[in-house]
């Protein structure tokens, strides 16, 4: 029938098909307005951290040993591996997984849950609708928080510890991740856990908003996903989405990360002098003496590292967010 509407004594009456459209649209309403509570965020975030943190700490131990080779002493990716397994024994290649897998599983539970919080401030408070501009700035305060909070101390810990070479537990400096930290803070102080904190901001700030944004782009393009729609996605579909929503971010931030492993690595050992006095000094000392190329430094293992490790926190993260969408915001809207 063509006619979409009926007259009855002065009023219209819809037909079904309409009729059918307009509780769809209540429903995504309901949705938008409905979100999921940050700590449910925080804590899918943390579970996917402690699994991507299982999986992949060996190629971050070869991504930080590239990084800190001024002298060519690794050939590749592979040498490197092997190099280290070879002379280190193999369970060097999960040297520092302790304060890696505490660091990301507090990153991405901060992470997480306070994008949350930032996504609902910057919301339209009629249609609980998300701009695209909100969404890169929650995405952009989130990667600060978590770079001043969590990511800066436990990483100058975890490169400390990765950097040091040698079998014998007795001729390393640092014995432990806690002993490290203890170390640092009687040499260099307080502070020196905060080393390499403006280049950190700057590539956790970049790198999420980024992130967040791709992430709820490629679920909405590749799947149809909407957040809180009671949709659940696959685990290989939101693997697929966190994987390609982190390639961009290690080739946009690459310089910020070599710069960030090179001040956090540094010592005052003896009274020295540091090498690198900030980030600006730092860029500028690695393009004269290794030229540009340097500043890009381990990005291959970055790649191999943070796509993967998006596809496998991603793939834990929505499983929970999904099921929590399906049983409270899908059966309140019924």
């Amino acid at each position: 029938m063509p006619f979409t509407t009926y007259c009855l004594e002065g009023e219209q009456i819809k037909s079904p098909s309409i009729m059918k459209q307009d509780v769809a649209q209540d429903n995504t309403n309901s949705y938008s307005k409905n979100s999921i509570p940050p700590y449910m965020k925080a804590i899918s975030g943390s579970l996917g951290g402690i699994m991507e943190a299982s999986c992949l700490q060996p190629i971050d131990v070869i991504k930080t040993r590239l990084q800190l080779d001024r002298s060519g002493n690794y050939k590749g990716i592979l040498h490197c591996g092997a190099t280290i397994s070879r002379t280190e024994g193999v369970r060097a290649l999960w040297k520092g997984l302790t304060p890696f897998a505490t660091h990301l599983t507090l990153k991405y539970a901060l992470r997480m849950g306070s994008n949350a919080v930032l996504q609902s401030a910057f919301k339209d408070p009629e249609t609980g609708k998300l701009s695209g501009y909100g969404r890169i700035l929650s995405g952009f305060g989130a990667g600060v928080l978590e770079a001043i909070i969590i990511v800066t101390p436990f990483e100058v810990v975890k490169i400390r510890l990765q950097q040091q070479r040698g079998l014998s537990p007795e001729l390393l400096k640092y014995k432990g991740p806690v002993h490290c930290a203890r170390m640092i803070i009687r040499e260099e102080g307080f502070r020196g856990l905060w080393a390499g904190v403006a280049p950190t901001v700057m590539r956790n700030g970049t790198n999420q908003s980024a992130m967040f944004t791709a992430k709820n782009a490629f679920d909405v393009l590749l799947w149809k996903k909407h957040e809180g729609d009671g949709r659940v996605l696959l685990p290989w579909q939101s693997m697929i989405s966190g994987f390609l929503a982190g390639t961009a971010g290690p080739i946009c931030t690459g310089p910020f990360d070599v710069v960030k492993t090179r001040l956090m690595a540094q010592t005052r050992e003896g009274g020295g002098v540091l090498k690198y006095k900030g980030m600006i000094h730092a860029i500028r000392t690695i393009y004269v003496e290794e030229g540009l190329l340097a500043l890009w430094k381990g990005l291959l293992p970055r790649l191999m590292r943070i796509p993967p490790g998006q596809a496998i926190m991603w793939g834990v993260a929505d499983q929970i967010i999904g099921l929590y969408e399906r049983r409270y915001l899908h059966h309140s809207t019924l």
